[in-house]
């Protein structure tokens, strides 16, 4: 098999974003978890997106990871791969971003590399080199105050020239408007003057179609799904994919079973989801001191949602206000809280499933993927989209039979994303 474009996504909410848009563009579409085996069955599609967890290790175990899923996609045949990235550049001054993108570009060949998370349909914009949030920079958004990875900086030439190896030019707005062969005369420019990636400007997505015409004449590009967008069209429109998208009935075939949500994520928009959440079914919110503590907060969330599940869904959160979050980082550490809460989470996770959850709503990018890496679920298709970037998934191959799950990052979805989720999970 020859694929047509293969992605390596730093988390699996980031994933699961990927695939829905190179989905909705025409692309026949996997989604795995992991680096799969070189025996891995994959069916007849154009693109594979390998979903890792990636975005908060160390950065030397974020470049191992990233190469070796950026080997089995060229083993495959993938002409070009997407770094895929979040769409507000998580990431601190030590990476991850920087250095994965010096290893990736090393084993590419490419003399210079396109960099962008622009994604208009979903208020991420870049202009002059500056991330925007809606209509404030980056470091006025909310997620300037994000637990693991702050973002204090707007300006993504000064945040990934602090990252990586290489020098970090821009390609502005003007540059994009004037056409695919404007981009790739300013790359030649800028790869002349010795910059070896370039920041992309991109406010609509008319923008992203341009610029994914200018990244597919190379091996490597980095950014949200945005770009994910743009190089699906390129692919479609040169006759490299078909156009045809993966079949979604077998990933709307009906489930049934217990239905549950699990809530990490502590961005406003998930605090206000939960909140609309209370108003239609059981809330669980954990108190993050005990869950550090040990096992017993989360056999209490366990025996709780074991008595409701007979009659409806329910809803465990970990989530809390950034004031909340920062006293319990002072007294633990930021390190240690998130993983203690990150792994209670996912034991609540297995053990709904062993109860009898078929049906699961993950809200946060780190908590999906322990709760997914617990369950060892190797990879999903692409069912019907419930917001903007969050598809619903049908786990393959997992060890608890049929599941439909929704992975969804922080700042996705609507206040009623829950109960949407739901009404698509059956």
């Amino acid at each position: 098999m020859t694929l047509a474009l293969g992605c390596i996504a730093d988390d699996y909410t980031g994933a699961s974003d990927l695939a829905n848009t190179l989905t909705r563009c025409g692309l026949r579409t996997v989604q795995t978890i992991g680096v799969p085996t070189e025996d891995f069955p994959l069916p007849e599609v154009d693109a594979v997106v390998v979903s890792l967890k990636s975005r908060s290790v160390a950065a030397t175990d974020a470049v191992t990871a990233s190469r070796a899923a950026g080997h089995w996609l060229r083993g495959r045949g993938a002409a070009h791969v997407l770094f895929k990235v979040c769409s507000t550049f998580d990431s601190t001054d030590a990476g991850n971003i920087g250095p994965v993108m010096d290893a990736l570009q090393a084993d590419s060949g490419d003399a210079i590399v396109l960099v962008t998370p622009a994604f208009p349909g979903t208020a991420r914009t870049v202009y002059q080199g500056n991330l925007f949030v809606g209509a404030v920079p980056l470091n006025e958004s909310p997620l300037k105050d994000h637990p693991l990875n702050p973002m204090h900086d707007a300006n993504l030439v000064r945040v990934l020239g602090r990252q990586s190896r290489s020098r970090i030019g821009l390609v502005d707005l003007a540059t994009v408007a004037r056409g695919t062969e404007t981009i790739r005369e300013r790359l030649a420019k800028l790869a002349g003057e010795g910059m070896r990636a370039a920041i992309i400007d991109a406010v609509f997505d008319a923008d992203l179609e341009t610029i994914g015409q200018a990244a597919l004449d190379h091996r490597l590009s980095v950014g949200a799904s945005g770009l994910g967008l743009g190089l699906a069209r390129g692919l479609v429109a040169s006759g490299k994919a078909r156009g045809e998208g993966v079949a979604t009935d077998s990933a709307q075939r009906e489930v049934g079973g217990a239905t549950a949500c699990l809530a990490g994520s502590c961005s406003q928009a998930t605090l206000e989801q939960i909140a609309d959440a209370e108003r239609t079914m059981p809330v669980l919110r954990l108190d993050p001191e005990r869950v550090i503590a040990g096992r017993q907060e989360v056999d209490r969330a366990v025996r709780w949602a074991r008595e409701l599940l007979p009659a409806g869904p329910v809803l465990i959160a970990s989530s809390a206000t950034a004031d909340q979050v920062a006293a319990v980082q002072s007294r633990h550490g930021r390190e240690a809280a998130g993983h203690a809460i990150e792994q209670a989470m996912a034991a609540i996770a297995e053990a709904l499933v062993e109860a009898g959850v078929r049906r699961l709503v993950v809200a946060g990018g780190e908590t999906s993927g322990a709760a997914v890496d617990r369950l060892g679920l190797p990879g999903f298709l692409v069912g019907p989209e419930i917001a903007p970037g969050v598809p619903v998934l049908r786990a393959v191959g997992g060890r608890h039979g049929d599941m439909l799950l929704a992975l969804k990052s922080g700042n996705f979805g609507g206040p009623a994303f829950f109960n949407d989720a739901l009404a698509l999970m059956r």
